[in-house]
């Protein structure tokens, strides 16, 4: 199982408001074909925080209805497991996230990935390139 960084789900469901570079464009295919392997029933980890992340920003872009649409999605697929987050998670990230030179939630996704045995994220994210994780896929 493979933790899903909220910018996947973002890369893959918003629709820029200009045109995109070629390696925007290439990360935007890339993202559409990670949410297609779980559409598929791939198994992937996030938080209830990366969660909100993406339904927040995909309702200001997208409108109500496709964000409760994504959310929908979501939590009725058996193979995405969603971690609670706690104030004493924020509260274990901090410091991770001050040290690592990472965000808050990047630490928070760090943290549940160790907590939860795995080793490997979907992100386009480089700051986990500071965490001791495999990005997947490595986009540079």
């Amino acid at each position: 199982m493979r933790f899903i960084d909220s910018n996947v789900f973002l890369h893959a469901f918003l629709r820029p408001r200009r045109g995109l570079t070629d390696e925007e464009q290439r990360i935007k295919e890339k993202a559409k074909d990670i949410i297609g392997l779980v559409d598929e029933g791939e198994e992937v980890a996030t938080t209830a925080v990366h969660v909100s992340e993406v339904v927040n920003i995909v309702e200001s872009g997208l409108g109500l209805q496709r964000s409760l649409g994504l959310l929908a999605w979501v939590v009725s697929k058996p193979n995405i497991q969603v971690y609670p987050v706690t104030v004493e998670s924020y509260e274990r990230a901090l410091p991770v996230a001050q040290e690592g030179g990472v965000s808050a939630n990047d630490a928070l996704a760090y943290l549940t990935m160790r907590d939860n045995g795995l080793a490997e994220v979907y992100t386009f994210d480089k700051h986990f390139d500071l965490l001791d994780v495999n990005r997947v896929p490595l986009v540079r």
